[in-house]
């Protein structure tokens, strides 16, 4: 048996139900941006509730490496500084 296709050859009936598509496509309901909306904020409180929270522990610690480590590179640089600053006024003082 063969098996036959139709073709439809783009005729009102079609045009008229593919510009209907197009225009319930480009048409926003206030239904829908609201509904979008509040699944925007669902997720928000659904994502809110997975952080994890640092203990005051934890938060001590942190601040206090941060700290040290920032008086320890104040210190590298200050340092680097001296020395450069006496290699530089070191090789102007010979020319």
């Amino acid at each position: 048996m063969e098996e036959t296709k139709v073709v439809q050859n783009g005729s009102e009936a079609s045009q008229k139900d593919a510009s209907a598509k197009k225009k319930k496509k480009s048409k926003f309901s206030i239904r829908a941006i609201l509904t979008k909306i509040s699944d925007f904020f669902n997720g928000v409180k659904a994502e809110f509730g997975k952080i994890i929270w640092p203990t005051k522990d934890d938060i001590f610690k942190q601040t206090t490496a941060v700290v040290v480590v920032s008086v320890i590179c104040c210190a590298l640089i200050a340092v680097l500084d001296i020395v450069f600053e006496y290699g530089v006024n070191f090789l102007t003082s010979i020319f």
